[in-house]
This record gives C-alpha cells, structure tokens and sequence, in this order.
C-alpha cells in the first residue's frame, strides 16, 4: 500500500512541472502581449499630440486649413480659445486668444508631448504636461455644462469622462507602467547619468 503511494506520487511530479511550466509560459506571452499593447497605445495616443501640431502648422486641410497655418501667420489657439462659449474661465480663455505666448506654449507643448510620448522618452513629465494641457482644453469645452453661455444646447455627451480625460488617463498609465522600453527609447534614455539621477524625467 505504502508502495503504490509513493508511485503514485511518482507519477504526478512530472505532469505538475509540465502544468507549472505551461502557466510560466502563458504568464511570460500574456506579459509580453501586455506590453507592447500598451507601448501601441502610448504611440497613438503621442501621434493625437503630434499630428495636432503638424496639422496647425503646416494647415494639412483637416482641422486646419492652409490659410489658416501657423507658418502662414495664422495663430494655432485663437479660433479655439476664442470660441468659448462655456465653463468658469470662459473670459480668461478669451483674453488669452491670438497672445503669442499663447500659440508658442500650445504649439511648443503639443510637439514637445507629441515626439516625447511616441519616442518612449520622459514619460513621467509628458504625461504631467499633457494632463495639464488637456485639463485646460477640458475647462475650454467645459462638459459638464448643459447650455453654451448663449443659452443653446452645449451639445455635451458625457459631463465628465469624455476624450480629454479618456487620453490624460492614457498618458498617466504609459508612464506608470514605464513602457518607453517597447517600441521606444526609453532603455536608452534612461541609461543616461542626467536620468538616472533625477527620476522625474523618466
């Protein structure tokens, strides 16, 4: 009796290292998987970034029509912000429409966000940046409000969670997870002496 047990025993060790090595495998591919969806996802929500810069720049006929270009002396934030017909700093917005600062800050920031977040690199600043810029683009639209100043039908579908949030929440989970490694630079730029001094511009 004793023997069989023991046999028994025996025979199970084998199927239970192929099971443990099985699972090790799986955990190791779903990982994997795991990362490089977040790195795409880090690429695309950098490209949102990016072509919103090359679009009011060079006036690639999307949101932004030729004649309207930043390289034509056309000024990439004052159609937006002085279009505001909502939310708390509706004035302020308005005040700052067409400043020059403005459009260097805009501009500077959708490029510096756009190439920093495709490349992998800086992730941690990016994604504070970006979350600034979109809270300000979120305040512009102001979704919460049900009626424009006018008193018209605001048009918002969701008064909280809607694509500035949804993309702020992208930028802050790249950078959490630290996914400039795939599909990035990030193992180079965190190599760097500068970098590996100070841990906010990973």
């Amino acid at each position: 009796m004793s023997t069989h047990s023991h046999a028994s025993h025996g025979f199970r060790l084998p199927a239970l290292a192929r099971k443990q090595r099985a699972d090790e495998a799986a955990g190791t591919t779903t990982l994997f998987a795991a990362d490089y969806a977040l790195a795409a996802l880090r690429v695309l929500v950098g490209f949102v970034f990016l072509w919103a810069f090359l679009d009011k720049t060079f006036g690639l006929g999307y949101a932004t029509p030729s004649a309207k270009a930043w390289i034509h002396g056309g000024s990439p934030a004052k159609g937006f912000l002085g279009s505001v017909a909502v939310g708390p700093l509706q004035s302020t917005f308005h005040s700052w429409a067409g400043q020059g600062w403005a459009d260097w800050l805009f501009m500077l920031g959708l490029l510096g966000i756009g190439l920093a977040v495709i490349s992998g690199v800086a992730l941690r600043l990016s994604a504070a940046a970006g979350s600034v810029l979109l809270a300000l683009m979120w305040l512009a639209e102001f979704p919460p409000a049900r009626h424009l100043a006018s008193g018209a039908p605001s048009m918002s579908t969701n008064p909280f969670a809607d694509y500035h949030v949804v993309y702020a929440a992208a930028l802050i989970a790249v950078a959490a997870v630290a996914t400039g490694s795939r599909l990035g630079l990030g193992r180079l730029w965190s190599s760097l002496p500068v970098v590996r001094d100070h841990a906010w511009l990973r």
